[in-house]
This record gives C-alpha cells, structure tokens and sequence, in this order.
C-alpha cells in the first residue's frame, strides 16, 4: 500500500526561527496568542502571486490548521495548493530582517521575495 503523502504532509513548515520571530511580532504589537497566523497567497506582485501574512482571530470552515510549537497557523483552502511544501523563514540582512519563502512549486521569483508564479 503506498501512502499519499499530500493527506499527511502538513502544507507548510516554518523554521524555529521564523517562529520564534511570530511570537515576537505578536507581542510587540499585543496581539492575543489566540489569533493564529494566516498564511495566505493573493493575486498581484511583480510576479503574478504574493504571500500573506497575517494574524486571524476567526477560522474558516475550509482552513487547515497546522501548528509549530505552540504558534497556530491557517492557511485557506485557495492558498493550500500553492502552498504546498513552502518553507518559512526568517533571515537578517544588512538591509534589516524578513520572512523568506523558500516555495519549490514557484516557476519564477522577483527580487523582493514576496511574489511568485506557479
């Protein structure tokens, strides 16, 4: 029998770091730790779709809902499919610190890392 790996691999992964950098966020802004993060992809960007962050009080009844030590995320049933296997990060630069998607469904990224096409 083989297994589908698409029913028991969560959709997306975030690092220890880009936790840690959610917690953070959410405190700094006095966020409850009941609103779970939204990870969503939009229409528009330099390269036909954007990510999105965001902080969610209210699920929807076609989310996911995925947790990484303690931080809960939802991603809607539109955003799964191209969400699919996406890393987040958090990096620093010089240029100061982000969220990094690594996205290996994305046919093309832009340069400022939040857009793609799949």
């Amino acid at each position: 029998m083989t297994g589908d790996s698409e029913t028991t691999e969560p959709t997306l992964s975030l690092t220890p770091k880009a936790v840690e950098m959610v917690r953070q966020v959410r405190a700094r802004e006095g966020i409850p730790d009941s609103q779970a993060l939204r990870v969503a992809v939009v229409g528009g960007g330099c390269s036909g779709f954007s990510y999105q962050l965001d902080f969610d009080g209210e699920g929807r009844p076609d989310d996911e809902v995925l947790q990484f030590d303690g931080v809960v995320v939802r991603v809607d049933a539109a955003s799964a499919p191209y969400l699919r296997g996406v890393q987040i990060d958090y990096v620093q630069s010089l240029s100061g610190g982000g969220f990094k998607f690594a996205n290996p469904n994305a046919t093309h990224t832009c340069g400022c890392g939040s857009s793609f096409s799949a």
